[in-house]
């Protein structure tokens, strides 16, 4: 398994998964997916290009409550086995670890269900946190709700420790979860 940067070439894999239901988008599921092929149809190059933010240029994120919130640098990567098998998202703020208070971790991921149980979330997890070195972060923040076994796994395999058990805001769900530091050395 390897990361890829988004592109017309695996794009097709990434409709198929979406098609059948995946979506990386754990509290949004469906809706998001629908969305997320309407912006693909109704223009496939600008949706890509929104995959690759590292300067923040995109419009601002909307909240559950209506109000925006400005953009963090970000990117998506795809995680693939010579199919298309999920997507990792890292998102930070340029010189600093910290996060705003609206922001619950660095980096999400996400692995279709027909590729889960083959380490490939571990895998994709340790590649993203050379990225998050590389960009200056000392460590990441990655969050889990507190009943999902397998994401707690690929977090621990790759140094994390637990720092914070909560309940995340009602627009993400309101669930018991897991906050985890990776430091990054």
């Amino acid at each position: 398994m390897q990361l890829l940067w988004p592109s017309r070439e695996h794009l097709p894999g990434f409709v198929a998964a979406l098609e059948r239901g995946w979506s990386a988008d754990n509290i949004r599921g469906e809706a998001a997916a629908l969305e997320t092929l309407a912006a693909i149809h109704q223009d496939a190059d600008a949706f890509l290009a929104s995959c690759v933010d590292r300067e923040a240029r995109g419009a601002p994120i909307p909240l559950p409550d209506g109000s925006l919130a400005k953009r963090l640098p970000s990117y998506v990567r795809w995680m693939w086995d010579g199919e298309f098998c999920g997507s990792i998202n890292f998102r930070w703020q340029h010189g600093t670890s910290a996060l705003p208070p609206r922001v619950l971790g660095h980096i999400g991921y996400a692995v279709v269900p027909w590729k889960q149980r083959r380490g490939y979330a571990t895998r994709a997890l340790a590649l993203m946190l050379q990225e998050a070195h590389s960009e200056g972060l000392d460590h990441v923040i990655v969050t889990c709700d507190d009943t999902n076994l397998p994401s707690r796994r690929v977090i621990e395999a790759n140094g994390g420790y637990l720092v914070e058990q909560f309940t995340k805001p009602p627009e993400f769900g309101s669930k018991p979860s897991l906050k985890y530091r990776i430091d990054l050395r």
